[in-house]
């Protein structure tokens, strides 16, 4: 699973932060970045979570 942030897109208000650390941080420029190319199996589910409560649609996951 790929996860990708528009960055045109993303208003850095933190939600991914906040529902999945382990893939997602704000960065000092105050957006969203994946720090995570291959994330673990387990975080898929709040990756797609992520996804679906960002409120720019800024988030996009790709399979692989």
């Amino acid at each position: 699973m790929k996860a990708v942030v528009d960055r045109d897109l993303c208003i850095g208000c933190g939600l991914c932060e906040d529902t999945c650390p382990e893939v997602f941080r704000l960065g000092e420029d105050g957006i969203a970045h994946v720090i995570s190319a291959e994330p673990p199996h387990e975080t898929y589910e709040d990756i797609h979570e992520a996804a679906e409560m960002c409120p720019t649609a800024a988030i996009t996951v790709t399979p692989g």
